[in-house]
């Protein structure tokens, strides 16, 4: 039995069961999804060796590092079919407002009532307080800060006029438009940060060697396959590709940076 999970938006869900089933097809293995609990549940039981698969944010996984032997191996990133991401395993964020709003740039939103979906996300969080720090803006820039708990509940709070901005994680903005077309007329985006390196799939560590092989194998060879390239194409990604752990520096950069940040 190999235990898959996502740590990733909940628009995501759907297509991360699909890929477990069909990973565990290809395999002639049984595959279970663990997505009964809350992501802080499920990084937990990744952390403790009971989840072998899982798709997780670069934060995560490069703090993981640091806390000596990792319990995770990187697997594989996705590189999405929209053309900005120009063939790369890379994604961005997008400072999003109502399409009502003033708020034009990054600048106007001094003052500004900003959500953030959690502590621990590269693009929802991190990056938000490392482009304060980059660009010199003071300590309560913002006029008022609020943790979502999700882009997509962050979202939600812009649609409703609860919160002016927020930096969605560009695939999940994508794959909730793509769900609900309409939200598109409803929202502007006025600054584009990044580009990060792709939320990686890891492995646990522990998992044998050669399971490991045959699951990088049927990641890497799944948009070959016409029933993998049609889930690959519902969650808008083009194909797997192979990532190594200094490909994910950048987001170590911004952590160390961004530590230094006060809202």
């Amino acid at each position: 039995m190999l235990r898959f999970s996502s740590c990733q938006a909940e628009v995501a869900e759907s297509f991360c069961r699909a890929l477990s089933a069909f990973i565990g097809e290809r395999l002639g293995v049984l595959t279970e999804f663990i997505g009964e609990v809350p992501w802080q549940e499920r990084e937990r039981l990744l952390d403790c060796g009971q989840i072998d698969v899982c798709w997780i944010c670069g934060l995560p996984y490069v703090r993981k590092c640091t806390r000596g032997e990792s319990p995770v191996e990187l697997l594989a990133a996705p590189v999405m079919k929209n053309p900005r991401y120009a063939g790369k395993p890379v994604y961005y964020y997008d400072v999003v407002v109502r399409a009502e709003s003033s708020f034009r740039s990054f600048d106007d939103l001094c003052g500004a009532a900003l959500a953030y979906n959690e502590p621990g996300s590269h693009s929802g969080y991190n990056l938000i307080r490392y482009h304060l720090v980059a660009a010199g803006k003071r300590k309560g820039y913002f006029g008022r800060v609020v943790e979502s708990g999700s882009h997509q509940e962050s979202l939600r709070m812009i649609l409703a006029g609860s919160i002016d901005a927020s930096a969605i994680d560009s695939t999940v903005l994508e794959m909730d438009v793509a769900r609900n077309p309409s939200v598109i007329e409803k929202i502007r985006t006025i600054a584009v940060l990044g580009p990060s390196p792709a939320p990686p799939w890891v492995v646990r560590r522990s998992l044998p060697q050669d399971i490991q092989r045959a699951l990088r194998r049927e990641f890497f060879g799944m948009h070959s396959d016409r029933q993998g390239a049609r889930i690959l194409k519902d969650a808008g990604i083009s194909l797997f590709v192979h990532v190594s752990d200094d490909g994910y520096d950048p987001i170590r950069e911004v952590d160390r940076i961004a530590a230094i940040a006060e809202w």
